[in-house]
């Protein structure tokens, strides 16, 4: 994936996470273990951002 595509990954997992917090709080959450998946993909993405070299 080129940078551009990883920074609009990155902007929308953290738009997912927010989402799943928000969902929690109100209890309406479907399924928990959603949060691992998608922080597990934040720092995969984090990760070969900070190996290229690009500042986040």
């Amino acid at each position: 994936m080129t940078d551009e595509e990883l920074f609009s990954k990155l902007h929308e997992l953290r738009e997912t996470l927010f989402s799943l917090r928000f969902q929690k709080t109100l209890g309406s959450l479907q399924s928990p273990s959603e949060f691992k998946k998608v922080k597990r993909d934040i720092a995969r993405i984090l990760t070969i951002l900070r190996e290229k070299g690009k500042k986040v």
